[in-house]
C-alpha cells in the first residue's frame, strides 16, 4: 500500500475520515501537487508544510475534520477562505461537483498565484480565484452553502454570517485558549447554532499583504 493510501486509512480508522465522498475527493485530488518541490517527500505525513509567506498547507487530518463538519454536497456554492496552496479548494472543488462553484480567496499576492496555478493543473475548472481578505467575504457571490475559512480569527466575522445562506454552515478556527475550531449553522436571518471542537492550532488571519 502506498503512502496516500496509508494515509487515508489511518484518518479512517481514527474515525476523523467517515464520508465517502471525502475519501473520494482525498483519491482524486493528490496533496503533492500543492506542495513546494522541496516538500514532496513530505506530502503524505500529516503534518502542516510551509508554502511561504509564513502560511502552510494543513495538516490533511484537520482539513477532513473541517470538511466533515461542513457536509459539503453536489452543486453548493463554497466560500473557501485562506486558500493558500489550492488543496482545499480542489477537494471543495470535486464535492460540489461540475454544478457547483468554489470561490478562493487569498490575500496575500504569491499564494493566490500559487494556488491558483496548483489548482489549473488538475484541469478543474469549477472555482474561481479572487485575491481578497476573506474575513469580508466575497458578496458579489453570497449568499454561500458553506464556508471554510482556514486561518484563525479573534471572532466570527459579521461579512461571513451576513453571506452565508440560511441553512448553511462555516466553518472557522478561533485565535483562543483553547484553539477551537467553530461550526456555525445558520437557522434564520439573525438565528445561529454554534458547535466548538477544542485542540486545534492554525496560522492567524493576515490582514495586511505587506
Amino acid at each position: 500500500m502506498d503512502e496516500r493510501s496509508l494515509l487515508i486509512r489511518k484518518m479512517e480508522s481514527g474515525l476523523i475520515l467517515k464520508s465517502f465522498s471525502i475519501k473520494e475527493a482525498l483519491g482524486a485530488v493528490d496533496r503533492k501537487d500543492f506542495v513546494l518541490p522541496k516538500y514532496v517527500d513530505y506530502a503524505y505525513v500529516d503534518r502542516p508544510l510551509p508554502i511561504g509567506e509564513g502560511q502552510t498547507i494543513s495538516q490533511p487530518s484537520t482539513v477532513v475534520f473541517m470538511l466533515e463538519l461542513l457536509q459539503v454536497e453536489k452543486g453548493h456554492r463554497v466560500l473557501d477562505g485562506g486558500s493558500g496552496s489550492g488543496w482545499t479548494t480542489a477537494l471543495l472543488s470535486h464535492l460540489v461537483g461540475p454544478t457547483g462553484e468554489v470561490v478562493a480567496m487569498e490575500l496575500l499576492p504569491s499564494l493566490k498565484i500559487f494556488g491558483e496555478n496548483n489548482f489549473h493543473k488538475t484541469g478543474r475548472q469549477n472555482a474561481v480565484f479572487i485575491r481578497g481578505n476573506a474575513a469580508k467575504g466575497y458578496a458579489p457571490k453570497a449568499p454561500f452553502d458553506r464556508i471554510l475559512i482556514s486561518a484563525g480569527a479573534t471572532e466570527v466575522p459579521a461579512a461571513l454570517l451576513s453571506q452565508l445562506a440560511i441553512g448553511g454552515k462555516l466553518v472557522i478556527p478561533l485565535q483562543d485558549a483553547q484553539g477551537n475550531l467553530l461550526l456555525v449553522e445558520k437557522l434564520g436571518e439573525h438565528s445561529y447554532q454554534k458547535s466548538y471542537y477544542p485542540g486545534f492550532a492554525f496560522v492567524p488571519f493576515v490582514d495586511n499583504p505587506g
